[in-house]
């Protein structure tokens, strides 16, 4: 018993990946997602100025959003799936990860609720209704963006710069 309580009480002070481990995995969530939003985002820009009915547009602009959406949810949970780096602030770096995402997928999120919401009866009332919600999008895009300047840590800005993965 006394054996099996020490077991779990080191196993339970591991502590989380190393800087190069975490940097790595972090790199590995967002390739994908990056390519992923840069295909819809140039997907969205191409609905905007095709020619097809407000239906179709509505439709297709509907989707992107929430495939932009659901990619950004998988890059957040593969980054909480990374865990705590091993570092000096390396919750705060973690969680400021996650939030970013968080609140880029909620930017997509909401973007296509708004878009879904448009009447498609008049063309001109939609294309503007369009036009508001991604520049709303863009917007919370925008505010979205990481700090990276108060999460300097020494450790993980070198293995973001040394590992593989990020380059």
């Amino acid at each position: 018993m006394v054996l099996a309580t020490l077991v779990l009480v080191v196993a339970g002070c591991g502590g989380g990946p190393t800087p190069r481990a975490w940097a790595a995995s972090v790199c590995e969530a967002l390739t994908p997602w990056r390519a992923e939003i840069s295909k819809l985002t140039s997907s969205t820009h191409q609905q905007m100025t095709a020619q097809t009915t407000p239906a179709q547009a509505k439709e297709n602009l509907v989707r992107l959003f929430a495939g932009a959406e659901q990619a950004s949810e998988t890059a957040r949970r593969r980054i909480a799936d990374a865990g705590i780096p091993e570092t000096d602030r390396g919750e705060e770096v973690s969680k400021a990860f996650r939030a970013a995402l968080e609140r880029i997928r909620d930017a997509y999120g909401h973007a296509g609720d708004t878009i879904d919401a448009l009447d498609t009866g008049q063309a001109t009332a939609f294309y503007d209704g369009v036009q508001a919600a991604v520049d709303k999008l863009n917007q919370e895009y925008d505010a979205s963006a990481l700090d990276t300047g108060r999460l300097n840590s020494t450790e993980l800005k070198q293995a973001f710069d040394e590992v593989p993965e990020c380059r």
